[in-house]
């Protein structure tokens, strides 16, 4: 994985995503200059996300929409979108679960503890069933650690039992799409 994670990018759709990667690292820096040290604490957690398609060695494509999208879901916390645009939380929680899902099962497959989607032998309903798993199990891990915040660091974050069930709905759609999409479409620039 380090190797990938070294190697040049090759072509406009690579470069691109490095300047998204770019991009969220400025945004880093303007979220603290114009927003508040928190903000910038939020969004500098996306950072670690930015890295993680440069390790599983994906295509552009996906590592472009991955980027955009983990960014989208920072900056909406940021600029206050989840409580001012009606259903905005639930099209995050459906496009960043399904994402962040179809991820996590490709570094899966790239450290070999579950099948690549394309390998001899492997099911094309192994990713949908897969992704789908993670993404639920992603979505539970995201919502316990809203409810730790709103109890031991900030109150003011919006935690109610039908928020909660509809963030994981949304999500569990979301990564069962992207279990389709996984189990139908190359992620992975080359095999695992």
């Amino acid at each position: 994985m380090i190797a990938r994670f070294l190697t040049r990018p090759r072509g406009a759709a690579a470069w691109t995503a490095e300047a998204v990667r770019l991009l969220g690292l400025l945004g880093v820096v303007a979220a603290f200059l114009w927003f508040s040290p928190g903000d910038a604490g939020i969004v500098s957690l996306s950072l670690l996300a930015l890295v993680v398609p440069r390790f599983a060695g994906v295509r552009p494509g996906f590592d472009i929409a991955f980027c955009l999208t983990v960014l989208v879901a920072a900056w909406s916390n940021v600029l206050d979108l989840y409580e001012s645009l009606a259903l905005w939380d639930l099209v995050v929680h459906f496009a960043c679960t399904g994402l962040l899902a179809a991820m996590a099962y490709v570094v899966l497959a790239r450290l070999a503890l579950t099948p690549a989607p394309f390998a001899e032998g492997t099911r094309r309903a192994a990713p949908v069933v897969l992704v789908t798993a993670l993404g639920l199990a992603l979505s539970a891990v995201w919502e316990m650690l809203e409810w730790i915040g709103r109890t031991f660091v900030a109150p003011d974050i919006f935690v109610t039992y039908q928020d909660t069930i509809g963030d994981m709905a949304a999500g569990g759609l979301g990564a069962l799409a992207a279990g389709f999409i996984v189990s139908r479409v190359r992620l992975m620039s080359d095999p695992a």
